[in-house]
């Protein structure tokens, strides 16, 4: 999907969102490297990075005058800490009380820098879903072989949807998406329709180990489809509708209802 573009200017670079849901970065973090100096973002030391983030955006908000030896580091310094408050303030102040104003404050930086690079808060929360389910969504092998791959891609899926601090940006954005048609778009196109054809050819191929090669390739999209959503839809539905945790027990059950032993 095309990146969006602010003004006449592109955003940096990794914009391709359906090459980065595609092809899950390796698990070294959902950001590039300059993101972890930046700012932590592993579960529980969130509030040290986004201080660090923030004080890395002040810095590059001041250096945007300076020579331009290393403006792409003050550049990618900027739009990391914007990337960081964003999702930190979504879990504070939910996604009615996010502002464009409230993520500069809290990122370091003006206005005019956000805008730089991104339309609205739902562009912002969109690239902060892609580039962390890039890692947090990555399948536990490059090729899933066995349903035991599966079962641990759906806990993780789980922990994903029901306690990083991104899955409450997929909540978010999919409670915005029944308002409004311009995220729904974003959100399906850019992200959820990549992810599904994915996951629905890793779920084939954990099947494909676990059924009789006579005839196996027969109605397996389907059946890999199928599968998928009944072990998806479960979660999403604790976790959307009924508010409740998505906990290890759960998913153990759910796994178990449907996946050979």
């Amino acid at each position: 999907m095309a990146a969006t573009v602010v003004n006449g200017q592109q955003p940096p670079p990794d914009k391709d969102h359906s090459a980065i849901a595609a092809q899950p970065r390796p698990a070294t973090g959902s950001r590039s490297g300059a993101s972890r100096a930046a700012g932590d973002r592993a579960v529980g030391g969130r509030a040290t990075g986004a201080a660090r983030a923030a004080e890395a955006g002040r810095n590059a908000d001041k250096g945007d005058a300076a020579s331009t030896g290393s403006s792409g580091r003050r550049s990618e310094a900027a739009r990391l800490a914007v990337l960081n408050a964003a999702d930190d303030l979504l879990v504070e102040v939910g996604f009615e009380g996010l502002t464009i104003e409230g993520i500069a404050a809290a990122a370091g930086v003006a206005k005019q820098t956000i805008y730089r690079w991104w339309k609205s808060k739902v562009d912002i929360l969109f690239d902060n879903l892609v580039l962390d389910a890039a890692t947090a969504l990555a399948w536990p092998a490059e090729t899933p072989a066995d349903p035991a791959d599966l079962r641990a891609y759906i806990h993780r899926f789980a922990d994903f949807l029901g306690a990083a601090p991104a899955g409450k940006v997929l909540q978010a954005l999919l409670g915005h998406a029944q308002l409004d048609s311009r995220t729904a778009e974003l959100l399906h196109g850019g992200f959820l329709d990549t992810l599904h054809a994915r996951d629905v050819a890793h779920t084939r191929a954990c099947l494909g180990a676990a059924t009789d090669k006579d005839g196996a390739d027969e109605g397996a999209d389907d059946e890999a489809a199928v599968l998928l959503d009944a072990l998806l839809a479960p979660l999403y539905h604790r976790a959307l509708v009924l508010r409740r945790p998505l906990d290890p027990a759960f998913v153990d059950a759910l796994l178990d209802q449907h996946l050979p032993g």
